[in-house]
């Protein structure tokens, strides 16, 4: 059996497979945060159940203190050396504190506290290997060679340029190359932007990573496998992760703040008192379990809620993040629009109606298997049209859709092919325009040109005009690969003024890592091509389940094809924000004045235990209100 690794295209760096060292030492906090329950679970039988005596039931806590503290405690030490005041240091210096007070059960707690929360963080953030290993999925894991009439299997390793490759029906294309012989089409539109699906004929180049139509075709390589267009993108990929900016936690900034300030009363209750036991008691009535407890459960909660709204929560990050970005970065098909063609225009000849023209070719695309097709023939289903039936159907590769429908003769062909066969009218054909187009022809005479474009979503305009007012939002942009003509109408439509167009992966992460470096940026997108740019973004949005790898690659992928449930992730962020700040700046504020009052000597060690878990049971309650949904979760 292949594995994602041995998909990867040569020249490529590996996939870590999950058994690897490295992946193993990630693992520690998980491995801590285990055996520091299980230990405290078996010190409370010990004591409880058994009634043993106190030194064998708090053996097991002593061990999960050395197993788990010490390594703990030393990683620690290393943000003190660096001057990096988190609240977790805070919890490293109350782990002392209550294995000197004999506080072992609580200071067990802590370890679990702090091991469990790096835990789940590590498990929710996504790596450069589960996107490499997404991609690496994606590809086939051999390619079917012809070599004179025999096809035989060979690795993507020991394709050669000029070799003559067979994709089948529905296969992921292996390399990049140009059609010898077979006509199809193939959705590019994950890898490139364009919206549609694209019409493959003999000489037609097809790129790696697009997915075949219903028709075999055969082509001629042009590149080997780790120079194509897909193994460019994830060079890519790999780069974006490297360079992937590191955030600030909430959790951090707040305890940037409360660690010095508990350190200095803590010191200062001391000296004044000369009594170390006020030290020790204002420590542990300062251990910061309003930001240990408080912020992990309001994201806890909000994830939950997200989840229930078919938004899934891959990083904790991003719910902290997405109300401070305020620069929003689109991509266009599939994101703001619905990536499929719609009939925008029927400019019609003189002699000929738009609905006789639709009705006759609506009837010939029944037949046909060509992206536009089923455009056409929702038009005029929409239009309340029945479709008549057509007999003497034919569709030569390359030469356009003919048929008999009504008793009339109708041909759907490219304006150059009607050009060439000279038919009458043939000067009447508008002007090209943006978008896709196909020209009619009714008993051999120009009748009309249909015209074609990716139709923006129905909340896209909404969306977009009201990311400022609301989200507090100063810039949106389209960042597309697309055609600039379509980028540009898209933006016209939705009302955005700041477009990129014809953007290949590397230039669209260059663009939002530019953005990046003036202020935090919100990208949303659904391509493979979008990606790279998704990582490098402060928060990446994926719409849609289209690909697994931009699955991957975000840190909140959005089940529905919605803008609206993009807004509510942001209104569950805010309100997340909000709860979690309430709980730590609350919890803090009363840990702050039990420690003013430890510090005046009228609160024991103990005391100050009991008065901590009471803050900490307040904390924990305001936090669990971001698991229920507001009254107003969406205001578009």
């Amino acid at each position: 059996m292949k594995t994602a690794t041995e998909n990867l295209p040569p020249g490529l760096p590996s996939v870590r497979p999950w058994w690897s060292l490295a992946s193993l030492w990630q693992r520690k906090t998980a491995v801590i945060a285990a055996l520091t329950l299980a230990g405290i679970l078996l010190h409370l039988v010990l004591r409880f159940g058994f009634h043993t005596g106190t030194g064998l039931a708090r053996l097991p806590l002593l061990v999960m203190l050395v197993v788990g503290g010490l390594p703990m405690l030393y990683q620690l030490l290393g943000k003190l050396l660096q001057r990096e005041f988190g609240s977790d240091l805070l919890g490293g210096i109350s782990i002392i504190t209550s294995v000197l007070l004999g506080e072992y059960l609580a200071g067990a707690i802590i370890v679990l506290m702090l091991s469990g929360g790096e835990a789940l963080e590590s498990y929710a953030l996504r790596s450069a290997s589960s996107v490499l290993a997404a991609l690496a999925k994606r590809m086939p894991a051999v390619a079917h060679r012809k070599q004179d009439a025999r096809i035989t299997e060979v690795a993507l390793a020991d394709i050669a340029v000029g070799d003559t490759l067979v994709v089948y029906p529905h296969e992921i294309c292996p390399a990049d190359g140009v059609v010898t012989e077979g006509h199809g089409v193939m959705d590019e539109s994950y890898l490139t932007g364009e919206p549609f699906q694209i019409t493959k004929t003999s000489g037609s180049p097809v790129i790696s990573g697009a997915i075949n139509g219903e028709a075999a075709l055969t082509f001629r390589t042009t590149r080997r496998a780790a120079d194509s267009r897909y193994a460019k993108i994830m060079e890519v990929m790999r780069e974006s992760e490297a360079k992937r900016p590191q955030l600030r936690r909430l959790g951090d900034q707040l305890g940037a703040i409360y660690t010095p300030v508990a350190l200095a009363v803590a010191l200062i209750a001391w000296v004044v008192s000369g009594e170390s036991i006020r030290f020790l008691a204002v420590l542990v009535i300062a251990t910061p379990c309003p930001l240990l407890i408080g912020i992990p459960v309001a994201i806890i909660g909000s994830i939950s809620l997200c989840a229930r709204r078919a938004i899934i929560v891959r990083s904790p990050v991003a719910l902290e993040q997405v109300a401070e970005c305020r620069t929003a970065i689109f991509d266009k098909t599939g994101t703001l629009t619905y990536g499929e063609p719609t009939l925008t225009e029927q400019m019609i000849a003189p002699g000929f109606s738009a609905r006789e023209v639709l009705t006759l070719v609506a009837g010939l695309e029944r037949y046909s298997k060509h992206p536009l097709a089923r455009a056409i023939q929702a038009a005029a289903t929409g239009e309340g049209i029945a479709l008549p039936g057509a007999t003497a159907v034919s569709e030569p590769p390359g030469q356009g859709l003919g048929g008999t429908v009504s008793g009339h003769l109708v041909l759907v062909t490219s304006r150059g092919k009607l050009v060439a066969a000279g038919l009458p009218g043939a000067d009447q054909i508008p002007p090209m325009a943006g978008g896709l187009e196909c020209v009619v022809a009714i008993d051999r005479r120009y009748a009309a040109t249909l015209r074609f474009r990716d139709a923006p979503r129905a909340d896209s305009q909404s969306f977009v005009h009201h990311l400022g007012p609301k989200h507090h939002f100063t810039r949106v942009l389209i960042v597309s690969g697309d055609r600039e003509s379509e980028v540009r109408y898209l933006a016209e439509q939705v009302g955005i003024t700041e477009i990129y167009a014809q953007r290949s992966p590397e230039e669209k992460l260059a663009i939002v890592r530019q953005e990046t470096t003036k202020a935090k940026t919100l990208y949303v997108g659904d391509g493979i091509n979008d990606a790279p740019a998704m990582m490098a973004a402060t928060v990446g949005i994926a719409i849609g389940q289209n690909s697994d790898v931009t699955a991957e690659a975000a840190g909140v992928v959005i089940m529905d094809n919605s803008l609206t449930k993009v807004d509510e992730f942001i209104h569950i962020s805010r309100r997340m924000r909000r709860i979690a700040l309430e709980s730590a700046v609350g919890g803090m504020t009363l840990s702050v004045i039990g420690m003013m009052v430890a510090a005046t000597g009228h609160l024991s060690p103990v005391s100050g235990a009991i008065t901590q878990e009471v803050i900490d049971v307040l904390a924990v309650l305001n936090a669990l209100r971001a698991a229920f949904p507001p009254k107003v979760i969406h205001d578009l």
